[in-house]
């Protein structure tokens, strides 16, 4: 039998600007952005207009006992190119290739990029769904913006991505932990040197089956806490997903590697305020200096990625009502010292590759600090609230338990 959970949709209203719909938290004005055209531009992005060219010649499925993240790409790609003239242009599904861009192009150059991550399941029934897609379209738009691209309407483009879907249906592998892994990607096209707004663009979307973030069952990691490097910095783009963010992380992130550490523990300031784990959201419950039992995050100040797990995670838990929910400031000492007085219980990373992804030790200041994992189990490599999480965002992606995130595609 499917149970029912009732959650919460996008809270904000929605208002047509000259590129097409933005969302906004607050009904005062209708912010004019980068991606406002000419007169004789079209309103934006609509899926009424998109155009199929199907592949003659479709590749032969890869077992998907055999898949390696990012590694296998379906026999389709949506594509949508824009112009500062004429406006968003049809949108259109050809094969899988690759792009023609002039080597001046600002992208290459300027780090014009931005790009989102989602993934699509097949239920039970043999249904593909999504999880939570607006809320990526959201994101994606709050990222063109700080970029001065063009937005988009956000319904418009999923519902391009659902005939994405059901053109590549067959690549959706079955099974629980497996899934087709979307990557919508906007970048800009212009072919001139110079650092200014981008007079065209092209938003294109491509997709990758995958398989189980861990195969064998949950695998906790080790942390190393960077002192050094900062991933980043108050009125910076940590609240966007830029590629730009991203490159320079991997010299860190190899420096841990040598460590014996598999991911950085970014902080930032004197104290050391926690802000992601690797490309993760984290999460760190404990009793807290008061007593309580406590889950926190840190706040979206500007310098992290609000993540559409984190953002899940908060209102299962609060819904849950267990224990406090905190989106707060909470830096590394706290957290040492909280290991030392047998406060700490569970820390964690959240995104949408893993779910979620339990943490064994932390490196601070020449020490490792020990994780508890499970308490009654010795040899579970997660802790209970860890592995409650990752079991109820999967039943959510998997049609498993209905609600209002999951979006049926066919």
């Amino acid at each position: 039998m499917t149970s029912t959970l009732c959650l919460s949709g996008l809270a904000g209203m929605r208002c047509r600007a000259p590129g097409g719909f933005r969302l906004l938290h607050s009904t005062a004005r209708c912010a004019t952005v980068a991606s406002t055209a000419g007169s004789g531009a079209r309103a934006g992005i609509q899926a009424s207009l998109l155009q199929k060219s199907l592949t003659t010649a479709p590749k032969a499925l890869v077992p998907k006992e055999e898949l390696v993240f990012g590694h296998v790409f379906t026999d389709h790609m949506l594509t949508v190119e824009w112009t500062a003239k004429h406006g968003w242009d049809s949108p259109q599904i050809k094969p899988y290739g690759p792009l023609k861009l002039d080597p001046s192009c600002s992208v290459f150059h300027y780090a014009f990029e931005c790009f989102e991550g989602l993934k699509a399941y097949r239920d039970a029934q043999g249904k593909i769904r999504l999880f939570r897609p607006e809320k990526n379209m959201e994101r994606m738009n709050n990222s063109a913006e700080r970029l001065y691209l063009p937005q988009f309407d956000g319904k418009e483009v999923v519902e391009c991505i659902r005939e994405l879907l059901r053109a590549d249906k067959r690549w959706v592998p079955e099974g629980r932990g497996y899934s087709l892994y979307l990557r919508p990607t906007l970048i800009s096209t212009e072919n001139t040197l110079g650092v200014h707004r981008a007079n065209s663009a092209l938003l294109y979307v491509i997709a990758s089956p995958c398989g189980p973030y861990f195969p064998t069952g949950f695998k906790a990691i080790s942390l190393y806490c960077d002192e050094s490097n900062v991933r980043a910095w108050p009125g910076g783009v940590g609240n966007k997903k830029l590629g730009a963010n991203y490159a320079p992380s991997v010299g860190p992130q190899v420096a841990a590697e040598n460590k014996g550490y598999q991911q950085v523990l970014w902080t930032i300031g004197e104290d050391h305020e926690l802000m992601e784990v690797g490309t993760m959201n984290m999460f760190v419950l404990w009793r807290n200096e008061n007593g309580e039992r406590e889950l926190v995050t840190p706040p979206l100040d500007g310098t992290i990625l609000p993540g559409i797990t984190r953002d899940s995670i908060l209102e299962l838990t609060r819904n849950w009502g267990e224990f406090k929910v905190s989106e707060r400031k909470i830096n590394m000492k706290q957290v040492a010292r909280a290991s030392s007085e047998g406060r700490l219980l569970e820390v964690f990373g959240a995104g949408t590759a893993c779910i979620v992804t339990p943490v064994s030790r932390i490196h601070f200041q020449g020490k490792d600090y020990e994780i508890p994992l499970d308490p009654n189990n010795p040899s579970s490599q997660a802790g209970p609230i860890t592995s409650r999480l990752y079991e109820t965002l999967s039943t959510l992606q998997y049609g498993e338990t209905a609600s209002d995130w999951s979006v049926v595609v066919d």
